[in-house]
Formats: C-alpha cells, structure tokens, sequence
C-alpha cells in the first residue's frame, strides 16, 4: 500500500484549517485516512503548526511520501533533517549522540531566527500603529483649529455690538449741549 502524508481540509469557506494525515495515495483527499499526525493553520501570523514528530518521522522511515506542502512543513518542524541525521548514523558517518548534538544545534539556530523575524514584524506592526496614532493625533488637532475658528466667527457674527451704539450717544449729547450755551450768549448780546 502506498501511504502519503498530506493535509485534509477543514474549516469553513475563505477560512481553511487543514490536518495532517498519512493516507492510503488512492484515498480521497478529505477521506478515510490511517492516522492524524498533526494541523496546520496558515490564517495565523506565523502559521500554527502543531506536529507528533515521533510519529511523523516514523511514517517517514517506513517509506511514507509527504506532498509538496507537507514536505516543507516537515522541513520547518525538523523531521526532515531528523531523518537525514539518523540515515548518517546508519551508514555510521558518526555516532548517535553527535546526530542529537548537530540536531540541537541547528534547532537551536532556527529558533533563534524564527524569534528575530517574529520580533520584526512586532516592531514594524508597533511603528504602524504609532504611524497611524501620530496621523490621526494631527488630524484631530487640526480639526480642533477648525473649530474653534468656526466657533470664534460665530461668537462674533452672534454678538450685539454695544459699542457702537453707546458712542452715537456720547456724540449726540455734547452736540446738544453746545446750541444751548451759544444761544444762551447770543440772547444777552442782542439786547
């Protein structure tokens, strides 16, 4: 029997969630399959994988093709590089504890550059976000600016003007005086 690892999909439209499965090749994609291994959810950022790695190194000795897919995701896990290490000791290019040190070590490296692209993409999400903060802070401000001339302009446009009206009657007042005082002397001197 010719036994596949793929992926089996679930979920819901625009929204797969697949599992990983080893299947007979002449099953159907989404049907009857000898045993789960894992999933894989590529909506997440980065995509969550969760994997037996036992046993998917062992359907990989026993001669089980991953797909395409797969493949890479074993690849990413390590099973791949497991296995590659496991057929050196088999050839007896170097014993078992140094495949488990060189294995360490370079899951230790992938680690490592996994956690600094994670920390990227924080730092570039944080420098949108403080991007998009400080846009928004000078929008509000100069919507403030706006306001507040509109608001003054109204004031303005709404306020009796007193001023004006008082200076009329002070400038009415002493015209009036003045006739009175000269008619007054006009009268003597006529006499």
């Amino acid at each position: 029997m010719a036994t596949k690892l793929r992926l089996q999909r679930h979920g819901r439209k625009h929204h797969a969630f697949y599992h990983i499965v080893v299947a007979d090749s002449r099953a159907p994609r989404d049907g009857k399959y000898i045993e789960r291994i894992g999933s894989y959810d590529p909506n997440t950022h980065p995509a969550t994988i969760t994997l037996n790695f036992d046993r998917a190194l062992y359907w990989l000795q026993t001669g089980a093709q991953p797909t395409d897919t797969v493949r890479n995701i074993l690849s990413k896990e390590g099973v791949l590089m497991k296995k590659h290490l496991l057929g050196g000791v088999a050839k007896g290019a170097f014993s078992e504890e140094e495949a488990e040190k060189r294995f360490l070590e370079w899951k230790t490296k992938k680690e490592k550059t996994f956690e600094s692209l994670k920390n990227k993409d924080e730092e570039k999400q944080r420098a949108e976000e403080k991007a998009r903060f400080e846009a928004e802070k000078k929008i509000n401000e100069e919507k403030a600016k706006a306001l507040a001339k509109k608001k003054a302009e109204m004031e303005a446009a709404n306020a009796p003007e007193p001023a004006p009206v008082a200076e009329e009657s002070a400038t009415i007042e002493p015209a009036s005086e003045k006739p009175a005082a000269e008619e007054k002397k006009e009268e003597p001197a006529a006499e």
